[in-house]
């Protein structure tokens, strides 16, 4: 039996909501003795870098997202998705041709259309978890290992924040790459990992978990413990005995000094960030939008809390649309739209928008054909990239054709992923300053489709 897990599963399993201490801020610290080496591809351990995951939870129809707008292709498209299409005439112009198509965004993404033709943002076009290169006659013949629950939602979640679809697995990538690189950082205390949206996959590693903050209010802390009225003086008091106590019992101590550097860690944290001068840049009042303005925050206070390197996560939910995707999608679109120009504002308002990377996730693509309301789940679909370091007014990866019955179709318009979520993360990781070594490392199937040795980088579509 394994001591150090079960010693982290206690710590991560324990009661601390009795003493108002959320379980995510808790799991933001080393829990036990190992140090994690820092990576020697980091570069120069006075620059700066973030990785921003946008998750979004529940299947992302992104073929109503990214959509071929010349009139053969679209028609093509709107044939296939029938009462789901978008009129084309309502599509956000894309200044780029590939094969003779074009391509526009949802009516609801103006912003981002204008960032992608002024070359700050990239398409990712049909890419999902796969553990090998899958042709169609492959999967029918079932000759090829393939994802673990393919179309569950839980294990395509997993799959996207682990990239390692054939286990089942708690370690995210984010989280294999935090205890590679979390010794560029100075602070011992607050995770390079920092969450927007609560415990998650993607940013648990072996020895590095994630620092929760919320997107209104910053880090969450003991309940009452910096208020000195009434009742909570007195809780003041009795949690200072708790932490000036001596411990013998292993799992008592840690328990303690974990819930001690938790409380120090949201004090540093907000201190830090209160510091920070109002932005110029507005954001929405949505959660989605105050999770970026709060990354701002952390971002500007990057120096005072000793950070060079950070990965944030964001989850929004809701994208399970079986029903009503249109009128869904369209607020939600809208939502993200307005999220990544204001993110991007202010950014350039920080000077470090060449320094940060946002990139979209999300469970799968959806079906094609319609369902009469919606669309149900899929494999491949479209995801974005936004940055400074993006090589953008691009498109990255095969685009497949939307007609019913194509050599990527396996079904009802589920598409087998042209990409593999490997060559897209491994992209992502080698900007961050991941030795190419490394790789197979945080994404073990990374060699069936990336030969390691090769001068290129996996897809391009990062300035590295």
């Amino acid at each position: 039996m394994n001591s150090k897990h079960n010693r982290r599963k206690f710590l991560k399993l324990a009661g601390l909501a009795s003493l108002g201490l959320s379980t995510p801020v808790v799991s933001a610290f080393n829990l036990n003795a190992m140090q994690a080496a820092a990576s020697n591809g980091s570069g120069n351990k006075n620059d700066y870098k973030a990785l921003v995951c946008l998750f979004l939870a529940g299947g992302n129809d992104s073929f109503n997202m990214v959509i071929p707008r010349g009139d053969a292709e679209y028609n093509e498209y709107s044939v296939t998705r029938s009462d789901m299409a978008i009129p084309q005439n309502e599509l956000q112009p894309l200044n780029i041709e590939i094969n003779g198509k074009t391509f526009g965004f949802h009516p609801s993404m103006p912003k981002s259309a204008g960032l992608f033709n002024t070359g700050h943002l990239a398409v990712l076009a049909n890419t999902g978890a796969l553990i090998v290169p899958t042709s169609k006659q492959q999967y029918q013949n079932n000759s090829v290992p393939l994802p673990l629950g393919l179309f569950s939602h839980a294990d395509l979640q997993r799959h996207w924040q682990t990239a390692n679809p054939g286990e089942r697995t708690s370690i995210g990538w984010a989280g294999k790459i935090a205890d590679m690189m979390h010794e560029v950082n100075s602070n011992p205390i607050i995770s390079m990992n920092i969450s927007l949206s609560g415990t998650n996959v993607f940013q648990y590693g072996n020895t590095i978990s994630e620092f929760s903050v919320n997107p209104y209010n910053g880090a969450a802390n003991i309940v009452g413990y910096n208020n000195n009225w009434g009742i909570n003086k007195e809780r003041r008091k009795a949690i200072d005995k708790f932490f000036q106590r001596d411990y013998s019992n292993i799992y008592e101590k840690t328990y303690i000094d974990i819930l001690k550097k938790g409380q120090e860690g949201s004090a540093q944290f907000q201190e830090a960030i209160s510091g920070v001068p109002d932005f110029n840049t507005q954001f929405e009042d949505d959660k989605i939008s105050q999770s970026f303005n709060m990354i701002a925050k952390v971002i500007a206070s990057r120096e005072t809390l000793g950070f060079n390197r950070q990965i944030f996560f964001v989850k929004y939910n809701g994208w399970d649309h079986h029903n009503d995707l249109l009128t869904q999608q369209l607020e939600m679109l809208k939502t993200v739209d307005n999220a990544l120009m204001s993110f991007a504002e202010v950014l350039n308002e920080l000077d470090v928008f060449n320094d940060v990377t946002t990139f979209s996730m999300s469970d799968f693509g959806r079906t094609l054909t319609s369902n009469g309301n919606g669309t149900d789940h899929a494999w491949g679909g479209n995801s974005i990239v936004m940055g400074g370091a993006v090589n953008g007014k691009d498109f990255y990866g095969d685009f497949p054709s939307l007609e019913l019955g194509n050599n990527q179709d396996i079904g009802k318009g589920v598409l087998i992923p042209t990409t593999s979520t490997d060559l897209y993360f491994a992209e992502l990781a080698l900007w961050f300053g991941v030795n190419k070594s490394e790789l197979p490392t945080i994404y073990p199937n990374i060699s069936n489709f990336y030969n390691l040795s090769s001068p290129d980088n996996p897809l391009g579509f990062m300035n590295i």
